[in-house]
């Protein structure tokens, strides 16, 4: 029978790292209590140069590529995906894939490594979306899988092993607050996916009309 190594052992030094004031600190902070409830001494930094040494760390929507000598601080260095990779890798795939109509997105957990989101497999996953959900909806599922398959990871009786990505990998490029453009010779219709993924306040929806700028805020009233 397989024994866990010591470092394994309860209570580990658990860091979530959040390298930009993204929209997902408060998932962060869900995260660091559920680890610390389950009996490990978990924390948050939003900063690279302030990652302890220890046992575990989770990159939680970085923008940054994670310079080798901080992934050496930790034992097991993970970072979430949402993409069937090696398909998808780069940049805000979710975002992309919503923009291309689809409704059931995978996310991954993987090991993080030199080469962007090259890493093994550790679990893969699904998110159900039902095609009405606006970015804060968006947003709040991909939080909850996130906070999911760590926790997922750190319950494992075992340090889970991952396998090799397999199969042709592809790229999607950041985005841009220009990408939120609306065509005003198109319907409503045919770019309410455009719509689902603006942020009202960051990025929102716009178009030019008679060498003007118009901004377009979209929100969801329940019936």
């Amino acid at each position: 029978m397989l024994k866990a190594p010591n470092w394994w052992k309860k209570p580990r030094k658990v860091t979530i790292i959040v390298d930009n004031p993204s929209w997902i600190l408060p998932y962060a902070k869900e995260l660091v209590r559920l680890a610390c409830e389950g009996g490990d001494n978990a924390s948050l930094v939003q900063a690279y140069e302030h990652v302890p040494r220890g046992d575990i760390a989770f990159y939680i929507g970085c923008l940054k590529i994670t310079p080798k000598e901080v992934l050496q601080r930790n034992k097991r260095n993970l970072v979430v995906h949402e993409s069937d990779l090696p398909s998808g890798k780069g940049f805000s795939p979710l975002t992309w894939q919503i923009l291309e109509g689809k409704n059931n997105i995978p996310i991954c957990l993987i090991e993080a490594v030199d080469k962007v989101d090259s890493g093994d497999i550790i679990y893969r996953d699904v998110m159900h979306f039902e095609g009405h959900e606006l970015i804060n909806e968006i947003r709040h599922i991909q939080g909850q899988k996130t906070i999911e398959l760590c926790m997922r990871f750190l319950q494992a009786d075992l340090p889970p092993k991952g396998v090799p990505q397999a199969g042709q990998e592809s790229f999607y490029p950041k985005r841009r607050p220009k990408d939120s453009e609306i065509d005003i010779n198109k319907s409503i219709k045919e770019q309410f996916n455009l719509f689902r993924v603006v942020d009202n306040e960051r990025y929102p929806a716009f178009f030019f009309m008679n060498g003007k700028k118009y901004i377009l805020k979209i929100y969801k009233e329940e019936i």
